[in-house]
């Protein structure tokens, strides 16, 4: 059987991979054969597809939150071609706090202010007045107003679509198996649909990005992936939708509106090893009693639960960059919970990397550079 031969291969359909391939088959200045190649029978199908879907510029370290902003713009009016409609809508976060936390909450305020203008401080009855569920022993909050819902399956589509305009492909089942340099430069890439020869072999492979690498005998950088599980739930009093996200000044819960539900969450990262990720009962139970002691709702049924795995490196910060030690292999992993709202300005600098160009005025503007992000970084750690 004849290989498959491409200029990039990105091997793995998630957010990473869909976005990159799409910027990278688009911005070239000349043409680029782009090869997405999925595991599974559908692309999103393992953390992409199970995302809080929340986008938040005060989220995530100093890095991320840069990358965050740098793709703000996209997100509030994306191309006119890319999806057709908004792929957002307002939902804001609410960070609560007890009495014994009121220094804590003036900090978050006053550090969250800096990054978001429109971040402010709330007293008890302010906070009440926005989710009247509250319990009692809150005595204040810090809201960011301007978090916004993200259209996953939306954005994920759109990059699909964008990909295709421009003649790049994704093919889904299509696990790799094996991994090699070519003599002559570049990499094969055996797959479960066949062979694939490309110039340049990029690892989104999102919680398999270690073992993508091991197949190419490259060091690994340290990913750990960690679960968390998630569920929709129905209360018995009246629920807004234009409630925002509500979570605990110590991350112990969350819950926010869902598709005429709730959707709540421990919150917590639990390490895994790479797997398709299933709910932990146990996760959901006390989430649930959490949530109840935090307002007063009472939680009727559970609809539907699931989990993801978000996978970290030791900084918590993304890996994006050619690997020094393997010509042609470039990493774009450890996007850990920032994965859809760092899509837009990681697809664009990935892009940019891959074609050899700096980092986008942009994004240096924000502080954002190559080395931050190189898989060096980690492995110097």
């Amino acid at each position: 059987m004849s290989a498959d031969i491409v200029d990039i291969a990105i091997i793995g359909g998630g957010i990473a991979g869909v976005s990159l391939a799409w910027a990278a088959a688009g911005g070239a200045k000349s043409a680029q054969r782009v090869l997405v190649l999925e595991a599974e029978d559908q692309p999103g199908y393992h953390a992409s597809g199970r995302s809080a879907a929340l986008f938040s510029e005060t989220y995530g370290n100093d890095l991320v939150r840069a990358l965050s902003s740098a793709s703000g713009g996209f997100f509030r009016e994306p191309p006119e071609d890319f999806a057709g409609y908004a792929l957002t809508r307002p939902r804001g976060v609410l960070h609560l706090g007890t009495a014994e936390q009121g220094a804590a909450l003036d900090h978050e305020a006053e550090t969250l202010s800096r990054l978001t203008p429109t971040v402010r401080r709330l007293s008890e009855a302010e906070a009440r007045a926005i989710v009247p569920a509250l319990a009692p022993h809150w005595a204040g909050a810090v809201l960011e107003p301007d978090a916004l819902d993200i259209d996953t399956n939306g954005l994920l589509q759109g990059c699909l679509r964008g990909l295709r305009r421009q003649g790049g492909r994704l093919q889904t089942g299509a696990a790799v198996t094996g991994l090699s340099p070519l003599a002559g430069g570049g990499w094969r890439i055996e797959t479960a649909s066949g062979v694939v020869e490309a110039g340049v072999v990029v690892n989104a492979a999102g919680a398999w990005a270690d073992v993508i690498a091991g197949l190419a005998g490259l060091q690994p950088i340290g990913l750990q992936p960690k679960l968390r599980t998630a569920f929709l739930f129905d209360v018995a009093e009246p629920a807004s939708a234009d409630w925002p996200m509500v979570i605990d000044l110590g991350e112990s819960f969350y819950f926010k509106p869902d598709a005429g539900r709730l959707m709540g969450s421990l919150a917590d990262e639990a390490p895994s090893a790479p797997c398709d990720a299933a709910p932990d009962d146990m996760d959901v139970a006390i989430a649930v009693d959490r949530i109840e002691q935090a307002t007063t709702l009472q939680v009727r049924r559970v609809s539907h639960a699931w989990a993801g795995l978000r996978s970290f490196v030791a900084d918590k910060s993304p890996v994006l960059g050619f690997d020094a030690s393997a010509p042609g292999f470039f990493w774009c992993a450890g996007q850990g919970g920032y994965g859809f709202q760092t899509a837009p300005a990681m697809a664009r600098l990935g892009a940019a990397l891959l074609r050899g160009e700096g980092v986008p005025g942009d994004l240096v503007e924000l502080g954002v550079t190559a080395a931050d992000l190189a898989p060096a970084r980690v492995r110097d750690r």
